[in-house]
């Protein structure tokens, strides 16, 4: 998506020409080549990625990634459960921070 497609991706649209080579790394690397890759289903790598940036408490990052879940077949009650389950091992106050990134995805 980086070079000369119609639809600009969320990383061209945020940063374009000023960081042309992290739109590349993002749209043609990570999500061309990383997620395509046969050895785990866009599903799994969606509640990976999800448990990921609940962990490290990248909520800036946490809005794209449960649209994308969903896309991928995960429920909101999938992960919802799985941001619970999530405050046990990284904590309450990362888990209250992405229920509410969550909530405001879902009921909105």
């Amino acid at each position: 998506m980086s070079g000369n497609t119609e639809r600009a991706s969320g990383a061209a649209k945020m940063f374009g020409a000023f960081a042309p080579r992290l739109v590349h790394f993002t749209d043609d690397v990570l999500f061309g080549e990383v997620w395509e890759r046969p050895g785990l289903d866009p599903r799994d790598r969606s509640l990976i990625t999800v448990a990921s940036l609940v962990t490290g408490g990248s909520t800036e990052q946490l809005r794209h990634h449960l649209g994308r879940a969903k896309d991928n077949g995960v429920t909101e009650a999938q992960l919802i459960e799985a941001i619970t389950h999530l405050a046990f091992y990284t904590g309450w106050p990362r888990a209250m921070s992405a229920m509410a990134v969550a909530k405001d995805l879902f009921t909105s």
